[in-house]
Parts: C-alpha cells; sequence; structure tokens
C-alpha cells in the first residue's frame, strides 16, 4: 500500500503563492503519474494537474498560466506551485498517484486545505 502524505497549504492573500509537497512512502512517481485534485466546499473534487511519468503535464483551464506541477524521483515528491491564487482557489487539495485516467485513481492522500483570502 502507497502513502501521500501533503503538505505546504495554509492561508494566502489573493495574488500570493504557495507550493504543495506530496510525499510518498515507495517510489512510485518514478514510473507511474502523480495528480493534484481540488475540492471545494459544496463541490465535487475536481482534477488540477497531472505529471506523467515520462514528465508530460497537463493542467485544468481553470488553472493554466497560473499552476506548475513537477516531481523529484529521487525524494518520491510531486509539487503543485500556484501563483496567482485567487479566492476561488479555496479548496481541499489532494495528491494522488497511480492514476491510469483523472477519473481512476488508484492512491489517495489525505488532503491539504488552502485557503484565499480576498
Amino acid at each position: 500500500q502507497v502513502q501521500l502524505v501533503e503538505s505546504g497549504g495554509g492561508l494566502v492573500q489573493a495574488g500570493g503563492s504557495l507550493r504543495l509537497s506530496c510525499a510518498a512512502s515507495i517510489s512510485i512517481f518514478s514510473n507511474k503519474a502523480g495528480a493534484w485534485y481540488r475540492q471545494a466546499p459544496g463541490h465535487q473534487r475536481e482534477w488540477v494537474a497531472t505529471i506523467t511519468a515520462g514528465g508530460m503535464t497537463a493542467y485544468a483551464d481553470s488553472v493554466k498560466g497560473r499552476f506548475t506541477i513537477s516531481r523529484n524521483n529521487a525524494k518520491n515528491q510531486v509539487y503543485l506551485q500556484m501563483n496567482s491564487l485567487k479566492p476561488e482557489d479555496t479548496a481541499v487539495f489532494y495528491c494522488a498517484a497511480d492514476l491510469s485516467s483523472p477519473d481512476n485513481v488508484r492512491y489517495w492522500g489525505q488532503g491539504t486545505q488552502v485557503t484565499v483570502s480576498s
């Protein structure tokens, strides 16, 4: 069983930046895709970004140009750099690993809260 632990969430003003980290208990991101999702209050969980084992990235339209997903295989970590944050980015952000599609995720983290004040 793979454990994913997110960190880096917090409270930030609109226009600010945060960097989320996701640490895996095993070396999974070197051969499996990693991703970030988020769930805002009263909304369903939505996909944010993916990085494939080959290093290709993809982003939801709502975050394109503001968020950057990356990874460090030596540290078994995936990151989400979030810039130009908006109040509507407020959500619990979840790390995911080993996904064949945005709707088919094998491993989830417990989530980290991101709150953007106006």
